[in-house]
């Protein structure tokens, strides 16, 4: 790797989009010009510039899966329940201990010297506020999962531990209802906690150092010029690139997927419409178009408008909940519930071994799966607004603030989804579908009509920024790094996501979309790990911090 000490004036970047480092950094040494493989044409009115290999072979790829998928429903499905089934329980070990391997790594890096390493250079200055950056941490990767987990997973992990089996986390605590409440919390606080957002920090800081830093493309590939070094702009970094691409869009169709089923449901019950497959194609095509809308406005006048919306009103409905529900229950087992996740969280990260195999396997492996796929679109938006902090600051904000949240919102409504149905016997709470489970909870609290209209709008939004900013990633991916490449390419993939939204729905339900989410999590994972190495080595490159 051939690098040298560069101080470079801010005015001067060093890569289209990307500001030089402020201060000394070790900027790598390269002749690649970004932007320089593009294909760039004015077809019809649209302007186009495109990496002609990564968007050509990503989108032929997505298009025939699309095509197939609808043309071959009935076919189809049983391949993607063998397929969920094989890597879940064949590779449930592997996702375990990649995930264990992420949050040893950034534990290992907030306490080693390379901490005091900042992102933009050793005179770089934060973009943003404090409040502003956790603002936007918090809208980053929250979003349709805990609108849709965040009443069914706690409430599910309480029965099954109650009941005990091999769905039962660490096998349960059979007949024991303080224990299996215990139980259930710390296991669905692992699935959101420390690991996920350790997933979402590899990729965010790897990221950030070799584009703000070292100088390099905002891309996947780029992290990986320690290793490959020029060649990482042929067809290994072409291979890195259309496996980033199709790992956001099925990590992001699969997360669109259940925000319409829970949408529909909600509309079904609030309001009598059509339960049926016909509503939530609508409801994705309608979504979709708003999601255009929002990006022919801009990021300035559409997603981060949206985005400010949809905290204020999540913030509204979580603390309406607090105050409404069980308050007591809820501000004691904000701190029950963080104690047994730590005191579980040995046996519960362990991957070798488990007792407790559907639930390591259908649920934790699953979920590894599902964020590792979401981690590019996340992670390239963590880095973006995280130049100019340290890599001690950065990893024990993205880390712990949004863990903590996450702590608070299962807490909320998971704790007063279970005290309704074991305090109060409301049984309808539990025996709902998953998709139904929020709104049969805010039915049991005042103004539910209303929480529940809020909740059904909130998913909405959800869908329409994750669609509008995961548009913004992919084209930027698909366009050899560029972020600002012509509106008609993000708008390309805003309808290709909803189009395989549709296609998984139709072809298989959740289990589709959970296939596909694990089948492209599996090849990102080995990416990550990789990421891993080239992120220690492009720290220590770094000048030493005084």
């Amino acid at each position: 790797m051939d690098n040298h000490d560069d101080k470079r004036p801010p005015e001067e970047p060093v890569s289209e989009g990307i500001p030089a480092p402020d201060g000394p950094a070790n900027l790598i040494d390269t002749d690649y010009v970004i932007g320089q493989d593009n294909i760039t044409t004015n077809t019809m009115g649209l302007n186009l510039d495109l990496h002609g290999k990564v968007f050509t072979i990503s989108a032929i790829v997505v298009l025939l899966f699309v095509i197939m998928t609808l043309a071959l429903q009935e076919t189809i499905a049983p391949i993607y329940d063998a397929i969920f089934g094989f890597l879940t329980g064949n590779l449930a070990w592997f996702f375990i201990s990649a995930a264990n391997i992420f949050v040893i790594l950034c534990v290992g890096l907030i306490f080693s010297p390379l901490g005091k390493i900042r992102i933009g250079g050793a005179d770089a200055k934060p973009d943003f506020t404090y409040m502003g950056w956790f603002s936007m941490l918090f809208a980053a990767g929250m979003g349709i999962g805990l609108m849709f987990f965040g009443v069914n997973e706690p409430l599910t992990h309480f029965g099954t531990s109650l009941d005990g089996g091999s769905w039962a986390p660490l096998g349960g605590a059979e007949g024991d209802t303080a224990g299996a409440a215990a139980l259930g919390m710390a296991a669905t606080i692992f699935h959101w906690g420390l690991h996920p957002w350790a997933i979402y920090a590899v990729v965010a800081l790897s990221l950030a150092l070799f584009s703000f830093n070292k100088g390099l493309p905002l891309s996947m590939r780029s992290v990986f010029y320690p290793i490959l070094g020029e060649r990482v702009w042929g067809w290994p970094g072409h291979l890195i690139d259309i496996l980033a691409v199709f790992a956001t869009l099925f990590g992001l169709a699969t997360s669109l997927g259940l925000g319409a089923t829970q949408a529909a449901a909600g509309l079904t019950y609030l309001f009598g419409a059509p339960e049926s497959d016909i509503t939530m194609i609508l409801l994705i095509m309608g979504i979709t178009v708003i999601a255009i809308g929002s990006i022919m406005a801009g990021v300035d006048k559409g997603v981060q408008l949206l985005s400010k919306i949809n905290i204020a009103m999540a913030a509204l409905l979580l603390f309406f909940v607090i105050a409404v529900g069980p308050t007591m229950l809820i501000a004691t087992g904000f701190f029950e519930n963080l104690l047994n996740y730590f005191v579980h969280l040995p046996a519960l990260s362990n991957p070798f071994g488990r007792e407790d195999a559907n639930f390591s396997q259908g649920w934790t492996a699953f979920y590894w799966a599902w964020w590792i796929s979401w981690s590019p679109y996340v992670g390239m938006f963590i880095a973006r607004v995280s130049r100019g902090r340290t890599v001690r600051e950065f990893l024990i904000s993205v880390l712990i603030v949004p863990s903590v949240v996450s702590v608070l919102w299962m807490t909320t409504f998971g704790g007063t989804a279970i005290d309704q149905y074991v305090s109060q016997g409301i049984e309808a709470v539990r025996d709902a579908g998953v998709d139904l489970q929020l709104f049969i909870m805010l039915e049991q609290l005042p103004l539910s009509q209303i929480t529940s209209f809020i909740a059904i709008i909130l998913v909405i939004i959800f869908f329409v920024t994750s669609s509008d900013s995961g548009s913004l990633v992919i084209d930027s991916i698909t366009a050899g790094g560029k972020v600002d490449a012509p509106k008609p390419q993000r708008v390309f993939w805003a309808i290709i996501e909803g189009a395989i939204a549709i296609a998984l729905l139709l072809g298989g339900g959740l289990t589709a979309l959970q296939t596909m989410a694990v089948s492209t999590g599996f090849p990102f994972t080995i990416i990550l790990l990789v990421a891993c190495y080239a992120i220690v080595k492009g720290l220590m490159s770094e000048p030493k911090a005084v």
